[in-house]
């Protein structure tokens, strides 16, 4: 049987499985059965979600799983482990399609109940990868949310005060990464988002892309803000980073975050459809190491640009595709992210997010783009 023409399975729970959340636009806690048949789409709920189900879920049919076992003849509180087989056998349905995260002891009953599953490679649902108008807006929504929480980060920033020791201080008292990244998430959740591992870091701390950042901000040195909360309303993501000085930048600094500056653009211009990312990956790290920081291995660690371009981004943070797995196709969003990492230099990134168009990209996302605040 070909995998297109499978029924489609899900158990999961909308609120944190992406696949369920594209499959029903609706959010639920706890995991509960999708199936597509034949072209209809059906999801069952218990008593408590069911009725708000059928207001807003975007599927065919909304059961209530309470009856569907008083049809099967189960009693209420029967282990879907148990039902489930039955579910698909009263339809029929001996061999359904399933995503990657699959429960693995719910796949072995339906495999000793006779009901084959199919594991789908990559996307479940291959359209993910090129987003509608629909989820545009959403897109955008979200990111506006995150440039709230920037616009907030270099708020505060621009609010400090400089200690004898270059120490920043606000509000009376030092200025952390800890209260820094407070001060932003709390931003986020104004404007309407969920944040999460917000990284505020600065110095050599900012060396390492992924470091949140800890201790004492200081004058004088780079500090990278990246924020990718989550919109509370659609489940879309932003993702947006920010590099800056509080006070003036040395010329090596200066330097550092002008060639990445200059990278994002290149990275931007040549993202036309048909485009190879990988090429065009590698033609930022070239330029990178013609400006004099070459991606290596220096004293035990890397230094230089040694991540990806991006990422596509939607219902997840990191998504299909990636920048340098593709050929870039009109309607893919992705980040475009370069960065440069030189320890005793410091940090920069600078990350925008695009949408692939007919006649190259078009920016998605709204924030000021300053070295010094």
């Amino acid at each position: 049987m070909l995998m297109n023409s499978l029924p489609r399975l899900i158990f999961a729970a909308s609120d944190r499985d992406p696949d369920m959340l594209y499959a029903t636009g609706f959010f639920v806690p706890d995991a509960f059965v999708f199936l597509e048949n034949a072209g209809k789409s059906t999801i069952l709920l218990n008593d408590l979600e069911v009725d708000r189900g059928r207001h807003e879920a975007r599927v065919d049919e909304v059961l209530s799983l309470s009856e569907v076992l008083i049809d099967l003849g189960f009693s209420e509180g029967t282990s879907v482990r148990a039902w489930l087989p039955a579910f698909l056998k009263s339809r029929s349905i001996d061999a359904v399609a399933v995503p990657q995260n699959f429960p693995f002891a719910l796949g072995r009953n339906l495999e000793e109940a006779d009901v084959s599953l199919v594991p789908v490679d990559g996307l479940f649902w291959a359209a993910r990868e090129l987003k509608r108008p629909d989820e545009l807006s959403h897109l955008k929504a979200a990111l506006a949310i995150t440039a709230a929480g920037i616009a907030r980060g270099i708020e505060v920033l621009a609010a400090t005060n400089f200690g004898g020791d270059g120490v920043l201080h606000w509000g009376g008292s030092v200025l952390t990464s800890e209260r820094l990244r407070a001060e932003i998430d709390c931003a986020v959740l104004r404007s309407g988002g969920e944040p999460a591992h917000t990284i505020v870091a600065g110095g050599n701390q900012a060396c390492d892309p992924h470091e949140r950042g800890s201790g004492p901000l200081r004058s004088g040195e780079l500090i990278i803000l990246d924020v990718f909360p989550r919109h509370t309303v659609s489940g879309y993501f932003g993702d947006m980073t920010r590099t800056v000085v509080r006070g003036h930048a040395t010329s090596e600094q200066r330097h550092l975050w002008e060639t990445v500056r200059a990278g994002q653009q290149h990275a931007l211009q040549g993202m036309k459809q048909g485009i190879s990312g990988r090429a065009l990956h590698e033609e930022v790290k070239q330029f990178f190491t013609n400006q004099g920081f070459p991606t290596q291995k220096h004293e035990g660690r890397w230094r230089g640009f040694f991540h990806g371009t991006g990422h596509g981004l939607g219902l997840e943070l990191h998504e299909s595709p990636r920048f340098s797995d593709t050929k870039f196709t009109r309607g893919q969003v992705l980040t475009v992210e370069p960065g440069i990492y030189w320890p005793g230099v410091g940090g920069a990134r600078i990350e925008d997010v695009v949408v692939v168009t007919d006649g190259g990209v078009e920016l998605l996302s709204e924030a000021p783009v300053v070295l010094e605040v």
